[in-house]
């Protein structure tokens, strides 16, 4: 018994001397951790109290303050930023469905403002801006090295009035300036028609708006056709559609999908990854689905795409996506600003993150140019202006895929993308195969 107490008292005294030995350096990190913290922090305290007393002009402390807050977001992707209240107060607006401005969604990339789409029936669209079009100047002024916000700013104005921005585009030598009327942006994030026995749905944005166009927008042109016995199927059109809301996403997913996952996200924590199903009801009552994208097709338009191709409700049709897999959350912020940070990716259904890949459309179909001249040799001053997320700066990597499911991706595509080849040799066998791959597409469906 006595050697037991002792051999036991050994194991404790051992697995304190252990516990300690471990413990004890942790904690001395977490402390150099903290205390290098503090001087990061002194040290820009340090900064701006120089700036305050030594810049050549009086600066405006809350703007500094800001802008630091600003690139701190900044450095992090391309997504995250810091919204004073004014922006803000406009996002809100945005996601309402009404904004005041030229109705043209843009990123920045190595300090150029590049246009992700320009949004159905606005100025900016009626003046023929295109998706990649790179805007270098707003009335003469240059953009380069001002903020994502405060370009947005320049380009906002009283409603009715003119300006002059200057654009570079792929295709064209030389840089051109385009005219527009400001004018308010109502948005209609959703229209529906038929186009013969087929009801064409088309979603500019993913707002509050969205599905309650789509929803109503479906019944009434079933009810012009006859009823579903005399619709042959359904066209969603994403192409353009630059994102915006995921509940709004998942809202229209869920119109066309009986059961299983929509999208699942997954955070730092992993206790804070989120799945969400589909509910019961298909309500194009299961009729063969074609989805259309394009390079303009992000975020919450590839969820959607997304969800429909790996349940195979849809065939999707078109060009890769843009290939934003991320989830950004609005934080408020005291004095009425917000902060956008990036919080999580999304998968979908198949467990596959499309960050930085896009969706690739199961049947490659490029958009022939409108005009002769867009099909003009490239202009080798753009060839850096790329329009993928891969492509910007700071873009977070996809690294939820291994090396073989990345391998098996890249298969797919170019076998999508060789399949597209063969319209140009013999266009009438393309469109057999391409038959066949949707008739196969909804069987597996069954």
């Amino acid at each position: 018994m006595k050697k037991f107490v002792m051999a036991a008292l050994g194991g404790t005294l051992a697995g304190a001397l252990l516990t300690t030995q471990v413990a004890g350096p942790l904690i001395a990190q977490d402390q150099q951790r903290g205390a290098s913290v503090y001087e990061q922090l002194d040290l820009f305290g340090d900064v701006f109290e120089r700036i305050r007393s030594d810049y050549v002009e009086e600066v405006d402390e809350g703007k500094l303050i800001e802008a630091a807050i600003n690139g701190m977001l900044q450095s992090l992707d391309p997504h995250s930023s810091y919204l004073p209240p004014e922006a803000a107060a406009e996002m809100q607006e945005h996601t309402r469905g009404s904004f005041g401005g030229l109705g043209i969604e843009v990123t920045q990339e190595d300090g150029w403002v590049k246009v992700v789409s320009p949004i159905d029936n606005t100025p900016a669209a009626e003046a023929g801006i295109q998706t990649g079009d790179i805007i270098t100047h707003v009335d003469g002024e240059a953009l380069f090295g001002l903020t994502l916000d405060e370009a947005v700013k320049l380009m906002r104005g009283p409603i009715g009035s003119e300006i002059v921005i200057t654009v570079v585009r792929e295709g064209v030598d030389e840089p051109f300036d385009v005219t527009i009327v400001r004018d308010e942006i109502k948005l209609t994030a959703a229209t529906a028609r038929a186009i013969g026995n087929v009801v064409v749905l088309r979603a500019t944005t993913f707002n509050d708006q969205t599905y309650p166009n789509l929803h109503e927008g479906l019944a009434r042109v079933v009810e012009e056709l006859g009823g579903f016995e005399n619709v042959d199927g359904v066209v969603l059109d994403l192409r353009n559609n630059p994102g915006g809301l995921v509940s709004a996403a998942i809202a229209t997913a869920d119109m066309f999908l009986e059961k299983g996952e929509i999208m699942s996200t997954r955070g730092r924590d992993p206790a804070e990854s989120d799945r969400v199903n589909a509910t019961p009801g298909d309500e194009a009552n299961g009729l063969p689905m074609v989805v259309l994208i394009n390079g303009g097709s992000a975020s919450s338009s590839e969820i959607v795409s997304g969800a429909l191709q790996d349940h195979h409700r849809a065939i999707v049709v078109g060009e890769q996506s843009f290939g934003k897999g991320s989830v950004q959350s609005l934080i408020p912020l005291r004095g009425d600003g917000m902060m956008r940070l990036t919080t999580a990716r999304y998968y979908t259904p198949s467990g596959r993150s499309i960050q930085a890949l896009g969706i690739s459309p199961d049947i490659v179909v490029p958009q022939p140019p409108s005009r002769p001249e867009d099909a003009a040799e490239e202009n080798p001053a753009l060839k850096n202006f790329d329009r993928s997320e891969a492509e910007l700066r700071g873009a977070l990597d996809n690294d939820s895929v291994t090396e073989d499911e990345r391998r098996q991706i890249e298969e797919a595509r170019k076998a999508a993308e060789e399949a597209a080849k063969l319209r140009d040799e013999d266009f009438q066998l393309s469109y057999a195969v391409d038959l066949l791959k949707g008739l196969a597409t909804f069987g597996a469906a069954k």
